[in-house]
């Protein structure tokens, strides 16, 4: 499959059709991920242009939502890898996500928070599985890792967010 937009599509009107449907989506990763709404908003920026300049190179081997989350989601890892991330303690406040909902429940907080305090290897996982809604299988490929590797980060996230809701303990890997 080598183009991914319809014959009467332009790749312009593929990328805002693209900005329109999955934006939210992805500034909600980036905002969990990041910890910072001005960065997750730069690494959207950045998943909606290399999206677009890889375009010719899309397969149709996965959606374009999953195709678009491992860019996002790549994006953010080499944002946290720059030199400049390792010297602040950005915190993004639950209330700026992105959304339609009504103001969140305390629980929902909690929870929110002890996710985004997660190593980065088990907060995407529970990110694009609980929240995303992708199966393990798409998961695995995004990430490329098994799916047992994708099953033990779950299993292990679940543990951990356990320990923070319940005891407040605070061990990492």
């Amino acid at each position: 499959m080598g183009k991914i937009q319809a014959p009467d599509q332009t790749p312009l009107e593929k990328l805002d059709e693209w900005i329109r449907a999955y934006e939210k989506d992805l500034l909600r990763i980036c905002c969990l991920y990041l910890r910072d709404w001005s960065l997750a908003e730069d690494a959207v920026q950045e998943t909606f242009l290399k999206a677009y300049k890889q375009m010719d190179s899309f397969r149709g081997e996965s959606h374009e939502k999953t195709w678009l989350t491992r860019i996002a989601l790549n994006q953010c890892r080499d944002m946290r890898r720059g030199a400049w991330f390792r010297f602040v303690d950005p915190r993004v406040s639950i209330d700026r996500l992105p959304g339609t909902t009504p103001p969140p429940s305390a629980e929902h907080v909690a929870l929110t928070t002890a996710i985004a305090k997660l190593r980065p290897k088990y907060m995407e996982v529970v990110l694009l599985y609980y929240y995303e809604g992708y199966r393990m299988k798409e998961i695995a490929q995004m990430l490329h890792i098994t799916e047992a590797a994708v099953s033990t980060r779950i299993r292990k996230a679940k543990e951990k967010l356990k320990d923070e809701l319940e005891g407040g303990n605070d061990h990492d890997e």
